[in-house]
């Protein structure tokens, strides 16, 4: 089917304004292209700052901002670290570049967030450490997950890619483990185009991402190109850090934003049978990144694919939500065999999908969005 731009509804797109073109124009007009000038350090210490954190070090994207804090942590081959067997597979990779074992934990039903309670029974002495996503914008529940890593002397890695100024019994993502790490890609909360934060209150860790990011030239020494460890250019630019902070001053807009387009699809929703939306436990502020749902075909009548398809008839966007671990062959393939069950995360795969969500998405157009579901209800 050829799509009509103008009708075309995309899954998310980014909210920019006169704040962020002033920016760009800024950066370019000082002629800091690269990873010099101002906006990095300007980025990296009012987003460490906004994430209740002490330092902040900006790279080119989110996974490889997962690998750094795996290099800074010191972790390496032979080691096992706990995942979410429900998410992307990014953190994963990350975790292979090193030679490193992922072992994936089920996702808990409600906030489809790795489940704490089967996270202890996972840990091995090959264990080095945890690392959780707060999926969808929901954090992980922290309390407990914190505990375990502090029996075991574990560190706790946040991927917290989807979840910026999501917040834990008021404490806000980014803060919550020992090193965290954001994606600035185009369609999460705030954007660089491409990009990536990695926030810490160890200075220690800050700086060892800092020098593994930029080649493992000394830092604040001259470069008489002298390496003693292998290093990444893992930089960003100056232009994309200046659209990142001009974007993270209206980051409680953007957020706002993002939380009203799900609370409107719940409105819409609330009578079709079998479509659950991901929740928001009392303990938690969920951004909604995405407003993210799944079909029951039992009680809805119809199944994800069904609407997926109905959807894009329509000229309506969708994605599906991630699949786990468990049916990931590359982990085989790298002799990372994974033969528990996981009937939580197989359920999410196969019959959850997240709707249009930027932050600016009109109301006419969640009505539109909305009224299309219901015709699969109706038919």
């Amino acid at each position: 089917m050829r799509l009509t731009l103008s009708r075309f509804i995309p899954v998310c797109e980014p909210t920019y304004g006169p704040e962020e073109r002033r920016a760009l124009i800024d950066a370019f007009d000082s002629g800091w292209v690269s990873s010099g000038g101002k906006y990095n350090e300007k980025l990296e210490a009012d987003f460490a700052a906004y994430s209740h954190t002490s330092h902040g070090v900006s790279v080119c994207n989110g996974t490889v901002a997962i690998h750094l804090a795996i290099r800074a942590l010191g972790l390496s081959a032979g080691d096992e670290v706990i995942v979410p067997n429900h998410n992307g597979i990014y953190g994963v990779y990350a975790l292979m570049y090193e030679g490193i074992t992922p072992v994936p934990v089920e996702a808990e039903a409600v906030t489809w967030n790795i489940d704490p309670d089967l996270i202890e029974q996972s840990i091995t002495p090959k264990t080095k450490a945890i690392m959780v996503v707060h999926l969808y914008g929901h954090p992980c529940e922290m309390d407990v997950i914190s505990a375990i890593a502090e029996k075991y002397g574990l560190p706790v890695i946040e991927d917290a890619a989807q979840a910026h100024g999501a917040e834990y019994k008021g404490r806000r993502a980014g803060s919550l483990g020992t090193i965290a790490t954001f994606s600035l890609f185009a369609n999460k909360i705030i954007t660089s185009g491409e990009g990536g934060l990695i926030v810490t209150s160890s200075e220690d860790l800050a700086d060892k991402c800092r020098y593994y990011r930029n080649q493992c030239f000394p830092l604040g020494g001259p470069r008489h190109f002298i390496h003693e460890d292998v290093g990444y250019n893992y930089r960003m630019t100056n232009v994309q850090a200046a659209l990142a902070w001009a974007q993270l001053g209206k980051i409680d807009k953007l957020i706002a934003g993002r939380r009203r387009v799900n609370t409107m699809y719940r409105h819409c929703l609330k009578e079709v049978p079998g479509i659950q939306f991901q929740e928001e436990l009392s303990w938690a502020k969920n951004i909604f990144w995405m407003t993210a749902i799944t079909i029951n075909p039992a009680q809805a009548g119809f199944n994800r694919n069904d609407l997926e398809e109905h959807l894009i008839s329509k000229q309506i966007q969708t994605r599906r939500l991630f699949v786990g671990m468990n049916r990931q062959p590359v982990l085989e393939t790298r002799g990372h065999r994974v033969t528990s069950k996981f009937p939580v995360s197989d359920f999410l795969s196969d019959n959850g999908l997240y709707l249009p969500s930027s932050s600016h998405l009109e109301e006419e157009k969640v009505e539109t969005i909305s009224a299309a579901i219901m015709e699969l209800v109706s038919s």
